[in-house]
């Protein structure tokens, strides 16, 4: 009957569509999980490398891994992150804009070296740091105001609330941390050289890296997934 047909062809649409969405979603969370897991385990892959792998001591920041036998690994994890970046839709599209852009800069970051050493002694390590300040402040942008945002017809689940606390604080941290670098490097030289030997400038990027990592983990759903 064809009121049979129209019926059974609406419904199998339905269902289509209903698998189509479900693969989506897990895309998305799969590639906040890897961009999450990615930024996580960066500082520690660079460190603990180059100390097993080729007796390299800690480097005083995570760019200097670039001159190193991990340069390799630096710059390979930064374009990977820089590609799903780029590959990431928002909401809004002043999301997909602020997404390309952190992309763009976290590509920019590892092609466009430190100087070895000092770090911004240069024209060269001066663009460095400043596409890394940039990609940073597009990280933060996400926590703050991306991942927090809820949809309005939707009620704010008790999970959806601690996830905006999460992403909150790991905002606030990697602006802190961010914040912290600038004031060292504006450090007079006697000032600054009692610290020299405990590597702030790496410990300082570690943290807003692993902060970075946690936040898109939650969003990923590997963190308060929703009861």
């Amino acid at each position: 009957m064809p009121g049979s047909k129209l019926k059974i062809q609406l419904t199998g649409t339905m269902k289509e569509n209903s698998k189509h969405h479900n693969a989506l979603v897990f895309s998305y969370l799969a590639l906040r999980k890897t961009i999450g897991f990615l930024g996580t385990l960066f500082p520690f892959v660079l460190a603990l490398g180059g100390i097993f792998l080729f007796k390299t001591q800690l480097q005083s920041s995570i760019s200097n891994y670039y001159h190193t036998d991990m340069g390799d690994v630096f710059v390979g994890v930064l374009c990977v992150i820089g590609f799903f970046l780029f590959a990431y839709k928002g909401y809004t599209k002043v999301d997909d804009v602020v997404g390309n852009v952190t992309g763009i800069f976290a590509v920019l970051v590892a092609l466009v070296p430190t100087d070895p050493g000092h770090g911004n002694a240069t024209l060269i390590g001066t663009l460095h740091f400043i596409c890394a300040a940039l990609f940073f402040c597009g990280l933060i942008y996400f926590s703050l105001f991306l991942f927090t945002k809820t949809n309005p017809s939707a009620d704010v689940t008790r999970r959806k609330k601690q996830r905006n606390v999460v992403y909150k604080v790991c905002g606030y941290t990697m602006a802190a941390c961010i914040l912290l670098i600038a004031v060292y490097y504006l450090l007079p030289d006697e000032t600054a050289d009692p610290f020299k030997s405990s590597n702030p400038i790496y410990w300082l990027e570690a943290i807003a890296v692993v902060a970075f990592g946690i936040s898109w983990l939650t969003k990923g759903e590997a963190i308060l997934k929703d009861e």
